[in-house]
């Protein structure tokens, strides 16, 4: 075994990503040696305004984002940068045949929204004041889940994992018999189930719907989509997404500005290419051009998948771990088209989707479900000024029939068709087109077949078994290697609570090693 004597850095961080930057962050505060290891030539990984062309910039994978509240004052990121956060809530627009549309804003007493629903169904109009207060309990109540640290079940460390879980529960308890089991009972549930439960209004069921399969290879009927939309909701503080000021970027920018002035070190253009390890111990990294760096502790930011057959290798791994890092679901089945136009495109600001029935959004994942592009998807779309965003589900990585290269004309033009129907005016404004398909969020953004949440979001891959049953808390059989992505407990979105998580977690288990 290599000698740690006169390490540089204690702990190395592959991928800039949000919880990457996260993790190493909390550890450059508590006095580490941190290096950061990004692939691409810019940090930020999914949270990135990038230019696609001259007068093209985009968010390009997310439309907006929010750290977690405590992570932000944590690190003290608005000293860093970091756009406050607005009080207003942003408006969630659903967009109906014949020109009709439902405004919603994730507000029980919010008068316009209430006079939208009166449209479709006075009942439900008096139930969404209610239906947001729970909404909201059950969102605090996944935060808390989120920073409890899961237990590796049958395993169950009664100081590190046994008090928080203890302290989980009663939040729970605390909720109240009643809506403990409703917020329990919900998460099992399918999207069509919940809002059933709920409301009579078709229209107002779909809005709600969408949000819940939004960035997964699920349809409404699926269930667990209760839970998923339990995660967005509370991602987003609500249905709508919250637009970042100088674009989703800014959260990455803040978050490198802050590392750095902890002393911590960040280079771009490196991409690791191997994690090293000797006698199930990590011993250092290896890049793609050859260089190798020691340190005892690799924190991961890649999915579990990668990370641990890609950048570990399966010979340096148990042989029923490999079975189940191979069986970790990964559907990606997301196209973001991006349009510039010349600003007469007629979107009205806010969050826009396109999911008039329930029926339409089982129909568009049925497709996906045999490796067909959607001919009827669903599309949630944002503007900022001449920039017009549409997130396109479903379009599966995997197809059945043709390639992707001959693919991505079809999306783009689908896109816009379907888009234009409501707006007849985008057509004309259109100058220029990109999109970016689930091989390219792999072979660009590394996010093992297109999957934005690094392994789906569903029943048999959260909580304690996320990313797998018996690996809950961020380690992995190698001794210093430690998984921080969105594909551990608290990730899927742009909280940054995975990488909280693992650098808190770290820090329990090795407190002299970082």
């Amino acid at each position: 075994m290599k000698a740690y004597a006169n390490l540089q850095y204690d702990a190395i961080i592959v991928g800039a990503g949000l919880n990457g930057l996260v993790t190493a962050n909390y550890l450059a505060k508590a006095g580490k040696q941190v290096l950061v290891l990004e692939r691409r030539e810019i940090a930020g990984g999914q949270a990135v305004t990038e230019s696609l062309g001259e007068g093209f910039p985009v968010d390009t994978l997310h439309a907006g984002g929010s750290l977690r509240p405590d992570i932000v004052v944590d690190l003290d990121l608005a000293k860093h940068g970091l756009p406050l956060a607005s009080g207003d809530k942003p408006v969630y627009l659903s967009l109906l045949p014949e020109g009709k549309q439902l405004r919603l804003v994730a507000d029980g007493d919010d008068a316009r929204t209430l006079a939208s629903i009166r449209e479709f169904s006075t009942t439900d109009a008096a139930q969404w004041p209610a239906f947001v207060a729970f909404m909201n309990q059950a969102a605090t109540f996944l935060d808390a889940a989120y920073r409890t640290p899961m237990p590796r079940l049958p395993h169950v460390d009664p100081w590190s994992e046994g008090l928080p879980l203890a302290k989980l529960a009663w939040k729970l308890r605390r909720l109240g018999g009643k809506d403990m089991f409703k917020v329990i009972r919900g998460m099992s549930m399918s999207a069509l189930e919940l809002t059933e439960e709920w409301f009579e209004s078709e229209e107002l069921r779909a809005a709600i719907a969408a949000v819940a399969i939004h960035g997964s290879t699920v349809g409404s009927m699926s269930a667990g989509t209760g839970y998923t939309l339990m995660h967005n909701w509370l991602n987003r503080g609500g249905l709508a997404h919250r637009p970042v000021a100088g674009g989703t970027g800014r959260i990455s920018d803040a978050l490198v500005s802050a590392l750095q002035a902890k002393g911590g070190t960040l280079r771009t253009s490196a991409d690791v290419l191997k994690v090293l390890v000797d006698k199930q111990q990590v011993t250092g990294v290896r890049l793609a051009n050859g260089e190798e760096i020691a340190t005892r502790t690799v924190f991961s930011a890649a999915d579990p998948r990668h990370t641990l057959l890609g950048l570990v290798g399966a010979v340096e791994l148990p042989p029923e771990f490999v079975w189940h890092t191979q069986s970790i679901k990964m559907r990606g089945s997301v196209t973001k088209v991006h349009l510039r136009t010349d600003g007469s495109h007629g979107l009205p600001a806010g969050t826009l989707a396109i999911a008039p029935t329930l029926k339409y959004l089982e129909r568009a994942f049925d497709a996906a479900k045999y490796g067909q592009i959607s001919d009827e998807p669903y599309l949630e779309i944002t503007s900022v000024g001449d920039i017009v965003s549409i997130h396109f589900q479903f379009s599966p990585y995997a197809l059945r029939d043709g390639d992707w290269d001959s693919a991505r004309a079809h999306v783009e033009q689908l896109a816009v068709d379907t888009l234009a129907r409501h707006f007849p005016a985008l057509r004309a404004s259109i100058r220029q087109v990109k999109s970016i398909t689930p091989p390219d969020l792999q072979s660009i953004y590394g996010l093992t077949e297109g999957d934005l949440n690094h392994g789906q979001l569903i029943l048999d891959q959260m909580f304690f078994m996320r990313p797998m049953p018996g690996w809950s808390n961020h380690r992995t059989p190698i001794d210093g290697l430690y998984l921080c992505g969105s594909g551990v407990h608290g990730g899927g979105g742009l909280s940054g609570a995975s990488g909280r998580n693992a650098a808190r977690m770290a820090s329990i288990e090795r407190p002299d090693s970082g």
